[in-house]
């Protein structure tokens, strides 16, 4: 089917002819991405594996959490307004009366 240049196109062929380039460009990416690997295999860039020289140093310990929280008030204001917020409700409509730590 050949267009001139006084003919109208077809919704169908355009969404086609876009549909067909999306996909033919993709799997020129995907074939690019193949042989790039492969390149880079027979190379041997990525076959180098790098060992730290000295062992990380380890995670500081976690500061020590107070037995009553409940005391905390700014801890309570913080859960209060959490609350609040998933609930949608004003955090004055909002009443803790304990709080237990897991």
């Amino acid at each position: 089917m050949l267009i001139s240049a006084g003919q109208a196109v077809s919704s169908g062929f355009v969404i086609g002819l876009g549909l067909g380039m999306v996909f033919v460009g993709l799997a020129c990416i995907i074939g690019l991405c193949y042989l790039l690997g492969a390149v880079i295999k027979l190379i041997g860039i990525g076959d180098k594996e790098q060992k730290p020289k000295s062992a990380p140093p380890s995670p500081a310990p976690a500061a020590p959490v107070a037995e009553n929280i409940s005391g905390n008030k700014e801890l309570m204001a913080a859960i209060s307004a959490v609350i609040a917020e998933q609930m949608g409700k004003d955090i004055s409509a909002i009443r803790i009366k304990s709080v237990k730590k897991l």
